[in-house]
């Protein structure tokens, strides 16, 4: 195999690498959204909700896509 068909496989699998993980992140923060949504059902804070999910007050409120009333 030459040089240049080995790099060519290496973008070919770096690719699908690439694409697996964009999946796997968009499945994550769909499974997080769904989450936080029954942890809010369940009365749990936002505080506490972005605390367990690494996430600031804000980033949470952005995941659930709701404000909150200043």
């Amino acid at each position: 195999m030459s040089e240049q068909q080995r790099t060519l496989k290496g973008i070919r699998s770096a690719a699908k690498r690439r694409a697996k993980a964009e999946a796997d992140r968009k499945k994550a923060t769909d499974d997080l959204r769904d989450y936080c949504k029954a942890a809010r059902f369940a009365g749990v804070s936002i505080t506490q909700i972005a605390l367990e999910a690494g996430l600031s007050r804000q980033g949470v409120y952005d995941l659930l896509e709701e404000r909150p009333s200043s």
